[in-house]
């Protein structure tokens, strides 16, 4: 699915941990960095899963609720590889 400007739009709405993040981890495999991806989800531990999966990974995230009970994450991805240090490896 694709939303405004071409941007992919991943709906896990009615799926449960951890299907919402493997959906959208499939969906940002071949994009490159800076690109943006848009994250449909109902589930309440989409709220914490899907930004420390987005920190893990190096990308940023923002939440904006709606109405009818699901929730829009758009990700904005960072360079490849580029997962923050562990401040306790140094």
């Amino acid at each position: 699915m694709r939303g405004p400007a071409g941007v992919p739009v991943v709906d896990a709405r009615g799926t449960r941990c951890p299907v919402p993040v493997i959906r959208l981890a499939r969906a940002v495999r071949d994009l490159p960095p800076g690109a943006t991806v848009v994250l449909l989800a109902d589930d309440v531990a989409a709220w914490s899963d899907v930004p420390a999966w987005a920190r893990m990974k190096g990308h940023a995230v923002s939440l904006h609720e709606e109405d009818e009970g699901w929730t829009v994450y758009e990700v904005v991805l960072g360079p490849r590889g580029a997962a923050p240090q562990d401040a306790r490896s140094t």
